[in-house]
């Protein structure tokens, strides 16, 4: 019986960098979903518009985060049923 030690530690390497990928990924989405608004006391009307638009823009970075991670699963899906 022959191994291929190259071929074995590319696969490795390959499924190391991916899975640390996504598992960051996955974080900043879960990260963007737990963003809150700023306090209730603002003090300005533009900080709450600020702040309104900030959380915004983290839940559809976060949504974002998640669309790629099940694009992820669902490719790695692929490879094994082809």
């Amino acid at each position: 019986m022959h191994i291929d030690w190259a071929a074995l530690g590319q696969v490795f390497g390959v499924s190391l960098v991916v899975t640390v990928g996504l598992v960051g990924v996955f974080t900043l989405g879960i990260v963007g979903t737990s963003r809150k608004p700023e306090a209730a006391g603002a003090t300005s009307a533009t900080s709450a518009a600020d702040a309104g638009g900030s959380t915004a823009l983290a839940r559809t970075g976060a949504y974002a985060c998640f669309a790629l991670c099940a694009a992820a699963v669902g490719y790695g899906i692929y490879l094994i049923v082809a």
